[in-house]
């Protein structure tokens, strides 16, 4: 049985949730690919398109953990925005809440 099908699934699967910026799915991917793999293995020596096929998977593999880094990256820099500005948005928001009719809560 020719298992390059598979691998290819695999690595569209991981090229699909980095796609869509689906991080959930992008972890369970990656966290069932080891198991997925080792099952596939058991089965014998890989063949020459089947090498192929790992190679690729391989190179979505990090092309999905450079998209998850870059994507932690820009949520940290969002975060860091956030923590520098926390005054002035706590300053604009009772600013607004001391307009008549207004209740802080």
């Amino acid at each position: 049985m020719d298992r390059s099908l598979v691998i290819g699934h695999l690595g569209a699967q991981l090229d699909a949730a980095v796609s869509g910026a689906d991080w959930d799915g992008l972890e369970r991917a990656v966290r069932d690919l080891a198991r997925q793999l080792q099952a596939l293995a058991v089965k014998g020596p890989w063949s020459a398109a089947e090498r192929v096929a790992l190679q690729r998977l391989r190179a979505a593999h990090e092309r999905a953990a450079q998209a998850g880094a870059a994507a932690a990256a820009g949520l940290q820099t969002r975060m860091d925005e956030m923590r520098d500005n926390k005054e002035g948005w706590i300053a604009y928001a009772l600013a607004g809440a001391t307009e008549p009719g207004e209740n802080v809560q």
